[in-house]
């Protein structure tokens, strides 16, 4: 007969590992804010394609930070998330591919099939922005 224990412990428990992932999300949430600060200033020609492409990226890659802080809650406990001072980017493109390169370094920090499942769709959503951003304006 198997005695069932009553304490419960997070998957791991590495003070780095939490420092290492509440710094790669106040990355995410500081892209995220600095999508919406250039959203609301872009003019000129191609502008309308560019603020519509925006704002669907701001929308799903929210979702997709929600859904990955809280899986690695719920597998790594309580990550201290610090958003750092964001500022509205000067050339957009040059951001999201720079940004892109930045989650390439965060993937590091997911093992489990599901987190990298997560981890994909927000770089598909980049690359959907980045098509867009170029292609369609």
């Amino acid at each position: 007969m198997i005695k069932e224990q009553n304490e419960v412990k997070s998957t791991y428990n590495d003070l780095e590992k939490n420092k290492k992932l509440g710094k790669f999300f106040g990355e995410l949430f500081s892209y995220n804010s600095s999508l919406k600060l250039y959203h609301w200033h872009v003019t000129g020609k191609g502008s309308y394609a560019a603020h519509i492409a925006l704002d669907e990226a701001i929308d799903s890659v929210l979702g997709i930070i929600d859904r990955i802080v809280e899986t690695s809650y719920a597998q790594f406990g309580t990550i201290d998330i610090t958003i750092k001072q964001t500022s509205t980017p000067k050339d957009i493109v040059k951001h999201c591919e720079n940004f892109y390169l930045l989650l390439q370094d965060g993937r590091e920090l997911f093992s489990d099939d599901y987190s990298l499942s997560i981890f994909d769709d927000y770089q598909e959503a980049i690359q959907q922005l980045l098509y867009r951003l170029k292609r369609l304006q």
